[in-house]
């Protein structure tokens, strides 16, 4: 990890001092860096040592902060990782043309793991995309608001994620069956990770999260706990406070006292219960998954992962 650290570091320098400020804005905040860690481990099933782990793991995070540049723009967030969001300090245009150059340099790096890799590159980027326009655009017709929603989960988050995983087993040299197995995990994992955001997105403070408490709610971005209250109302199942929490999240949230409110209320609500349990769920469905592989360090650190994301969202 240091060395993907310093490799990451000279992979967003830009010659534009502007460019290069704004690139280096989100990584110098820190992060999980989960992804670049999920290809360095699962590379651990081959040799773990060849060189090209260090360039997917580039690769993978940079996909990441340059989708991180975009969706905050989308979603209007204010911060990011503790830190103001690059858009409320240089505008939604240099953001957004960041995020691309970002896009860029993850391409350039891709293309020297080789032709493969590059289309798994371009799937998964195709994925993302895909993932950001049906949650901008919403179900259609009759379709399921919540399979819609995991269907959304599983592009935008799940998909970079089993990306990550499969990248590292395939350049760590392991066989054809582990890769895809560490694939499946990293789906199911993804979208156990971004319910339990859902819920730490209400649960949590700014100061635990790095990010405003609510922003989603405010912004209209729909996620788990709402939606159950929406079709909890749309099949009649709603109790009056059910409808009346409705309607105020429906309603308009600019104020910060209106917006602490429905957070309030949502955290003390049932449905937020209910996004725990199916992230938990996601979580033990992520473990199953790895039953094939032999035991030893690297399958006990991907079950042990996916425990604390279950947890994480207790």
């Amino acid at each position: 990890m240091a060395a993907v650290e310093a490799a990451l570091a000279d992979a967003v320098a830009i010659a534009d001092p502007l460019a290069d400020d704004v690139a280096r804005h989100l990584v110098a905040a820190g992060g999980k860096r989960l992804r670049p860690f999920l290809t360095l481990l699962t590379g651990e099933l081959g040799d773990g040592a060849r060189p090209e782990l260090v360039d997917a793991a580039i690769v993978v995070e940079l996909t990441h902060l340059a989708s991180l540049y975009h969706d905050d723009v989308m979603d209007s967030a204010p911060l990011r990782r503790g830190a103001p969001s690059v858009h409320s300090v240089w505008g939604n245009s240099v953001a957004i043309l960041v995020g691309d150059l970002l896009f860029a340099r993850a391409s350039s790096r891709v293309a020297s793991l080789g032709p493969e890799a590059v289309l798994l590159q371009s799937a998964t980027f195709e994925r993302l995309c895909l993932g950001q326009l049906h949650e901008t655009t919403g179900p259609a017709g009759d379709e399921d608001a919540v399979a819609h929603y995991l269907q959304v989960l599983a592009d935008k988050t799940a998909s970079l994620l089993a990306t990550s995983a499969r990248f590292g087993a395939w350049f760590g040299g392991a066989p054809d069956e582990q890769v895809e197995i560490v694939a499946g995990y990293g789906e199911k994992v993804g979208i156990a990770f971004q319910l339990a955001d859902d819920v730490l997105d209400l649960a949590s403070t700014g100061d635990e999260s790095g990010k405003t408490p609510g922003t989603d709610l405010r912004e209209k971005v729909p996620t788990m706990p709402v939606l159950l209250l929406r079709r909890r109302v749309a099949r009649g199942e709603a109790s009056a406070a059910d409808a009346a929490l409705l309607a105020a999240l429906d309603g308009d949230l600019t104020s910060d006292e209106t917006l602490a409110d429905v957070v309030g209320r949502l955290r003390a609500h049932d449905v937020l219960t209910e996004t725990r349990e199916l992230a938990a769920r996601y979580a033990r469905e992520a473990a199953a998954e790895l039953a094939p592989l032999p035991e030893g360090p690297v399958r006990e650190a991907l079950e042990a992962f996916a425990t604390a994301l279950a947890h994480r969202a207790a």
